[in-house]
């Protein structure tokens, strides 16, 4: 699933063409991806034009005229592409077709369907099922080592358990959780209510700068993922533990043929990538 770092790059991606812009026609070819999509969604589309668009973690915020919004959610497949020769012939996954009134068209292609789109008055925004009740978000000024401290408080299970729970950090997801926690220096399996003080700070500091390099690398692509030009996200290739179980770690002086590398586990259904001898 696109974490923080993709959808922030797909927001970029659509900012220049579509801020300021109208809707001059939306095609719509289901009546549902993970949810049922709004009553009359195409036609209620149509001709609203484009304030701004914003990201709430993983959710792309689409502000239309009329104080409304457009609320977005890649899903595991979903891509929003910016179309390069427009009115070509619709693929078969392409559910959702934009068109701007300067003949750009972006197409929301989703082959599990497991995205989300929904259209709500902004006053609405904060009290939305899928928003309410998220943490902090994670590059904002109201997330820092003594905020996170206090999100973590009493919670005694694994760390990397804790940074996934979308309460204590808005948008963090597997991977970039793995590379925060080897940034900080700090095992997985550790509780979460001892992350205080220069720990917490340690991490906080990572997860910033972990999710920052991210959105300059456009993102990580492992299956579907692309950009909205349709070209792949790079950060992969900066991984420093995320997939690399049994290889060295950046900076690897320790004798992987007896320490074993980079050591995966699996923590709540989802892997963990860390390096035992370094992240304690």
């Amino acid at each position: 699933m696109p974490e923080l770092p993709e959808v922030e790059t797909v927001v970029r991606g659509l900012r220049p063409v579509f801020e300021g812009r109208r809707f001059e026609e939306v095609e719509q070819h289901r009546a549902a991806l993970r949810f049922p999509l709004p009553e009359n969604f195409a036609a209620r589309l149509t001709g609203r034009r484009v304030v701004r668009l914003g990201r709430r973690a993983k959710y792309i915020l689409i502000h239309l005229d009329g104080d409304e919004v457009l609320l977005c959610h890649l899903g595991m497949s979903g891509r929003m592409v910016v179309e390069p020769r427009p009115g070509q012939p619709r693929e078969r996954h392409d559910h959702i077709i934009f068109r701007t009134d300067d003949g750009v068209e972006v197409r929301f292609n989703d082959a599990r369907r497991f995205g989300v789109m929904d259209l709500l008055p902004a006053r609405e925004l904060a009290t939305h099922k899928l928003l309410r009740g998220l943490g902090p978000e994670p590059l904002g000024n109201d997330f820092n080592g003594p905020s996170l401290a206090g999100a973590l408080r009493g919670k005694r299970g694994p760390i990397k358990t804790a940074l996934l729970d979308q309460r204590v950090v808005a948008g963090l997801g597997n991977i970039y959780a793995c590379e925060a926690l080897f940034h900080a220096g700090l095992s997985p399996r550790r509780r979460a209510y001892t992350v205080q003080g220069g720990r917490a700070e340690a991490l906080a500091r990572a997860i910033r700068t972990v999710l920052q390099q991210a959105i300059a690398a456009g993102g990580s692509s492992l299956r579907d993922y692309v950009r909205t030009d349709g070209e792949l996200g790079y950060f992969q290739h900066d991984w420093a533990v995320y997939g690399r179980a049994g290889e060295p770690c950046p900076g690897c002086d320790c004798d992987i043929a007896a320490g074993g590398g980079v050591a995966r586990l699996v923590q709540s259904g989802r892997s963990t990538f860390f390096c035992a001898r370094r992240q304690r």
